[in-house]
């Protein structure tokens, strides 16, 4: 199996792979808590293993590097919980222009913003709209949790889909991490999944801040008692399988068109 860690390379090493046209995968993640039961790394933890997943499948096809995980992201809507680690958007912003620059000036070209907070997706978008045009690079930004869809559909007794600290994120951990799973009483933790994302929703699709004890009065989403290691391997599996396959899709990765000239299209072929 390949070595795939941007840290674990010599610098040579990490050069080499800039000149092979290796895609990098920057995962983006958060410290914040998750519930009485999971470690409040969950965040990073999952990001980390599905983006090393990713990066073994698609490697065959397309030679990709994961970056150190950045930890530190977007988390306001946990902090009454303790525990969390929160930055401004500034800093947010600031500190993921830099590390895509630094890696620009290696010679890669093709990045992949792997995240694994839904709390950063709005700010990942804006950091896109407005570094990407300025760079000779190719920028995608994706949450594997929407990436997978409703691959998700099926694996899940309590929801379609993966919620804070429910049964997707606990069974994940059960696999990752099963040492730092509380699984004394996961029963206890259960609520109702029928908040989840919408509660920062207003009227028909709007939005509107809410903090987490909005909806859950001990920071969980979903019935973390219907986890178990099977569902985290499968879940674990069709997050990095989703990864894959965006990396490896040259469509990922093509030129924009310019539909003023013709010309311009054919030399981009």
């Amino acid at each position: 199996m390949p070595i795939v860690e941007w840290a674990h390379m010599k610098a040579q090493e990490v050069q080499a792979l800039a000149a092979e046209n290796t895609v990098v995968i920057l995962p983006v993640a958060s410290i914040e808590q998750h519930g009485p039961h999971l470690p409040v790394m969950t965040d990073t933890r999952l990001g980390h293993e599905v983006a090393i997943r990713a990066a073994n499948k698609a490697w065959s096809q397309r030679k990709t590097l994961v970056a150190p995980v950045i930890w530190s992201g977007l988390s306001e809507h946990h902090m009454a919980y303790g525990g969390t680690l929160t930055i401004s958007h500034a800093t947010f912003r600031a500190l993921l222009t830099d590390l895509i620059q630094a890696i620009t000036r290696h010679g890669f070209r093709d990045i992949l913003i792997s995240n694994s907070h839904g709390g950063n997706d709005i700010a990942l978008k804006s950091l896109l709209d407005e570094l990407a045009p300025t760079l000779d690079a190719t920028l995608v930004a994706t949450t594997y949790v929407m990436e997978a869809g409703d691959r998700y559909h099926g694996i899940m007794e309590d929801q379609k889909s993966i919620m804070h600290a429910g049964e997707g994120e606990t069974s994940m951990m059960m696999v990752c991490e099963p040492g730092l799973v509380d699984t004394s009483d996961l029963a206890a933790l259960n609520v109702p999944s029928t908040g989840g994302p919408a509660f920062l929703g207003a009227g028909r699709a709007s939005y509107r801040w809410r903090p987490l004890p909005h909806v859950t009065p001990n920071g969980v989403i979903g019935a973390p008692e219907k986890a178990n290691v099977e569902k985290g391997e499968k879940l674990l599996d069709i997050g990095a399988q989703s990864l894959a396959e965006l990396i490896i899709d040259p469509a990922t990765w093509a030129a924009p068109q310019d539909l003023r000239n013709p010309q311009n299209n054919e030399d981009a072929t």
